[in-house]
């Protein structure tokens, strides 16, 4: 256990000194703040509806003539950009890799080290009976029948810690850390292959994105929640409003 957290501790700052500082590129930053501001747009629209109507119209135009775009020129062409030829997707590609190098290489050595030293050693006895259903989970390496299943092995006391040490992880190195392992392989299994290509730096569509939220902008209609709101809040305290003011609201 000491072993599998001095580990956890040195893979966490080797991560962090192989780890490159993510490059920011201005114009895919300006892609992404436009499509977002396109959104803010349709679904927050407590604003006048002459100035609704300006923005709606400002963006429309500048979705159309594509000025937004983080290249257009390979759009205009037809055709996709290309990840290997993009810094940042190459560098987001190396990143990736290097995360699985240093999840993998430090995991395979500690087992090593367990399996030729400690197999078919029994640690440790958990303090609390159990079922039979936990015999291969807890004593795995070991093959007898009569052992109590409270009693661990060392190859189950090591997937043990290295499921449970997180905790400990987050005391020591905080919020966020690369020792465990385990949240970096839980997000590899839950990446299908069309994300893991998305992570390796090839990103949609644009000019899709681009063209439907246009179309989502000319069909949507103003509706402000301040319409009205002077009636409302007359009725809310029971002030009786003349039918003219009526009319006017």
């Amino acid at each position: 256990m000491v072993a599998m957290i001095l580990v956890g501790v040195l893979r966490h700052y080797a991560t962090m000194l192989l780890m490159s500082m993510p490059k920011q590129n201005l114009k895919a930053i300006r892609e992404g703040c436009a499509l977002t501001r396109a959104r803010m747009l349709r679904q927050n629209q407590d604003i006048p509806v002459s100035a609704f109507a300006m923005r709606r119209g400002f963006l429309v135009d500048a979705f159309e003539k594509k000025e937004y775009l983080k290249n257009p020129e390979a759009t205009a062409n037809g055709g996709a950009p290309n990840p290997l030829q993009d810094p940042a997707a190459l560098s987001n590609m190396m990143d990736g890799l290097k995360k699985n190098m240093m999840m993998v290489v430090p995991q395979t050595i500690i087992m090593s080290w367990i399996n030729f030293f400690f197999s078919g050693f029994i640690l440790i006895k958990l303090p609390f009976p159990l079922t039979l259903r936990f015999k291969s989970m807890l004593q795995a390496g070991i093959e007898t029948r009569d052992m109590d299943v409270s009693w661990v092995s060392s190859i189950s006391w090591y997937f043990l810690n290295l499921m449970g040490l997180q905790s400990i992880f987050t005391i020591i190195l905080g919020q966020g850390n690369s020792a465990g392992g385990m949240r970096d392989m839980q997000q590899m299994q839950a990446m299908n292959p069309a994300m893991m290509a998305a992570g390796a730096g090839s990103s949609p569509d644009a000019t899709a994105m681009f063209k439907s939220e246009k179309e989502f902008l000319e069909i949507a209609h103003h509706h402000s929640r301040l319409t009205g709101v002077e009636a409302r809040v007359l009725e809310l305290y029971g002030v009786k409003q003349p039918v003219e003011d009526k009319k006017k609201v």
